[in-house]
C-alpha cells in the first residue's frame, strides 16, 4: 500500500486552510493585522522545502511546497493591494 495518499490528503487540507486565510485577508479592508514578514518567511521556507523535496525526490512535498509558495505570493499580493487601497481611501481630498 502506497502511503502517499496520506501526504496528498494532508496537502489538500493545508491548501484549503491557506486559501481560506487568503480569502479572509482579502475581505479585510486595510489588511492591517497582516505582517509582510509572514509572507517573506513563508516564501523563503517554501523555497528551502522545495529544494529539499527535489533532493529527496518526494513528489508529494514538491507539489505541496510549490503550492504553499504560490499561496504566499498570492497572499502578499492581496495584502499589498488592500493596504494601498486603504491608504488611498484615507487620503484627504483637496
Amino acid at each position: 500500500m502506497n502511503p502517499d495518499w496520506v501526504g496528498w490528503a494532508a496537502s489538500m487540507v493545508l491548501m484549503a486552510t491557506l486559501i481560506r486565510q487568503i480569502a479572509t485577508v482579502a475581505r479585510d479592508p486595510d489588511a492591517g493585522g497582516v505582517s509582510r514578514w509572514l509572507f517573506i518567511g513563508q516564501c523563503v521556507a517554501s523555497c528551502g522545502f522545495i529544494a529539499y523535496s527535489v533532493l529527496v525526490g518526494n513528489l508529494v512535498f514538491i507539489v505541496t511546497n510549490s503550492c504553499i509558495l504560490l499561496t504566499a505570493i498570492a497572499g502578499q499580493w492581496v495584502v499589498t493591494r488592500r493596504k494601498r487601497a486603504a491608504k488611498h481611501d484615507s487620503m484627504p481630498v483637496t
